[in-house]
């Protein structure tokens, strides 16, 4: 069933259940690879709080949660431009960090955003991501888990929107072109 989200059509992409079924596989490798080693989660804020939140509740080792604001959309595109509204608060010196994003498109966002990060001395960074996008990325950014790769097209739901509407929506759903 095909819904509407501002002025645009969109199509139903993933399920819940495929969504739920991929956090939670995640999530276990995740626990697995930082076990013992207590990592910080750093959600990037707005998109990424229903990942963020879903699979910081699979992870099985003791863990913390916290979150910065990064943004670079304005409508369907990158406006190319990146915008830290919310800094960092924790001192990250000697934490694992597993940056938490709900999509990687053409990477400018995080690549913008990891000297600032890795300033700040923590023992490791890695990437946890919802989607990514291969054919759109244009910078040297790499996600060490990510639920999905899809095509560059763009998608509204479990928390990315268009134009702030359309998070809420429990399912991933593409744009209809047709």
């Amino acid at each position: 069933m095909k819904i509407k989200v501002g002025e645009l059509q969109f199509r139903p992409f993933i399920t819940k259940e495929k969504i739920v079924e991929r956090v939670a596989a995640l999530g276990e490798q995740i626990s697995k690879d930082y076990e013992g080693k207590r990592p910080l989660f750093l959600g990037v804020l707005n998109g990424s709080f229903i990942f963020a939140a879903d699979l910081f509740r699979t992870i099985t080792t003791d863990a913390e949660i916290s979150f910065i604001k990064l943004a670079s959309y304005k409508g369907t595109t990158s406006t190319g431009n990146v915008i830290t509204a919310i800094g960092l608060e924790e001192n990250l010196h000697d934490r694992h960090i597993i940056l938490v994003e709900d999509i990687i498109d053409t990477g400018k966002t995080l690549s913008s955003f990891m000297p600032d990060l890795l300033s700040r001395g923590p023992a490791s960074v890695k990437i946890a991501t919802f989607l990514t996008k291969p054919e759109a990325l244009k910078y040297d950014i790499k996600a060490d888990y990510c639920a999905f790769e899809i095509e560059n097209k763009f998608v509204v739901g479990y928390g990315l929107d268009y134009d702030g509407y359309g998070r809420n929506i429990p399912e991933l759903y593409i744009l209809d072109t047709q």
